[in-house]
């Protein structure tokens, strides 16, 4: 008989102090979490961390300053706001990695509050669409709270949690947060995203990161064979390439015959289709992203975005200056999986400028902008322009390949900038 408790009653074990693992993406847990604000008067200095959350995250908003603050690995637009004030932060670290700051105590974690799917007849539940960093979560936190949500599909892999092991559950149906990409893309991507496709290799195992032009890619990949996924994350890209047996992971070296992600995000289409889905496996991220495991895939494309490069190749993919957007995630762990692969090439992909005409290229990154992909791991940058090659080049070299796919409206700058720097 299994005991399901009020959201109340299930975050009143959350005290002053806590540090509180939240679920993120799609299982961000919204119910519980709207509960918890509800009792902050009772609550101060409570420490929350996660990845990407979605939704209404109402402990992030302003008027809870004194009851929580967000430590973030990787910002989202819910906890934009509060990371970039005092009342929050961000943790640089590499998404293989954050597992290694639960379990060797770096970070311990007091209450670790997850979305799952429905009890079995076996009394498993699984950890659903975003397996990543909650496995590690579950295993060690001190108390761990529990959302049961109907809607939620059962995945395979590592997410399954028996209820003996869970304290607290809480029984709410409510439909999933949802993105579409594919529906954002627009002809800069398409053009970006067959610059990308040409470089991918049949029978080549691929990994995308997050946003619309991973998924431009995808579309422009149906008349390529034998294909394979080792990625972090999922979106309904895959799904009509795996229906048309485009992917079908024959030829993958580990983990064949199988999808590996440990999280997805997209459209209820995407949710349907990885329901109890034995051909997806959602892994532990620690496993996933660890690079020694993504270089064991001969010809493994690594396919990351980024918010500007410079003329030397150097990457910044998680600020905008000082200001924290978003995270390093895995982008470094793939780039450097997919260089040490037999055949492998990491792939940069980002449009010339920006959506207000801002240039992604440029003389130098923002001061205080982070640098996630150094310039000594760079290979093949793409935009909707063409398809630069620094791998071995020098940095004049590097500058002229990067300023030939620049913006033509910003060559005349950016050769400019190239002189003055290297004469």
């Amino acid at each position: 008989m299994i005991n399901y408790v009020s959201a109340e009653e299930a975050v009143s074990v959350v005290k002053s102090g806590d540090r509180i693992f939240s679920h993120g993406s799609a299982c961000t847990p919204n119910f519980l979490l709207n509960e918890l604000a509800k009792q902050s008067q009772r609550l101060q200095n409570v420490e929350m961390v996660s990845i990407t959350q979605q939704g209404d995250v109402a402990i992030a908003q302003p008027g809870y300053e004194g009851s929580f603050k967000i430590n973030s690995f990787f910002v989202s637009t819910p906890v934009r706001q509060a990371v970039n004030s005092e009342r929050g932060d961000f943790v640089p670290i590499f998404l293989s990695e954050i597992p290694i700051l639960f379990k060797n105590n770096i970070l311990p974690l007091d209450v670790a509050i997850i979305t799952v799917s429905p009890p079995d007849k076996h009394g498993y539940v699984t950890l659903g669409t975003s397996v990543d960093i909650a496995r590690s979560a579950v295993d060690t936190a001190k108390i761990v709270i529990a959302q049961v949500n109907p809607k939620m599909p059962k995945t395979h892999g590592d997410g399954m949690i028996h209820v003996s092991k869970i304290d607290k559950l809480v029984w709410h149906e409510e439909e999933l947060m949802t993105i579409d990409y594919g529906a954002k893309a627009g002809e800069e991507e398409a053009k970006i995203g067959k610059y990308v496709a040409e470089l991918i290799d049949d029978k080549a195992t691929i990994q995308m990161g997050i946003g619309t032009i991973p998924d431009a890619v995808l579309k422009s990949l149906g008349n390529h064979k034998d294909l394979g996924i080792h990625t972090e994350m999922l979106s309904d890209g895959v799904i009509d390439l795996i229906k048309n047996d485009v992917i079908n992971n024959k030829f993958k070296d580990f983990h064949n015959n199988v999808s590996i992600t440990s999280f997805c995000f997209g459209t209820k289409k995407l949710y349907d289709f990885v329901d109890d889905n034995p051909a997806i496996a959602f892994l532990d991220v620690q496993h996933v992203n660890f690079p020694i495991n993504i270089m064991k895939n001969n010809k493994m494309h690594a396919i990351n975005s980024a918010i500007e490069i410079d003329l030397t190749g150097q990457v910044c993919a998680d600020s905008i200056g000082t200001y924290q957007y978003s995270g390093i995630g895995g982008q470094m762990d793939f780039m450097r999986g997919a260089a040490l692969s037999e055949g492998g090439k990491p792939i940069m992909a980002l449009s010339s400028r920006t959506k207000k005409g801002i240039p992604r290229i440029v003389p130098f990154l923002k001061e205080g902008a982070g640098v996630v992909t150094t310039r000594g791991h760079m290979h093949y940058v793409c935009t909707e322009f063409g398809t630069a090659y620094l791998y071995g080049k020098n940095l004049k070299q590097r500058a002229k390949a990067l300023i030939d796919i620049s913006h033509p409206d910003d060559r005349e700058m950016l050769e400019r900038a190239a002189f003055e720097r290297f004469k």
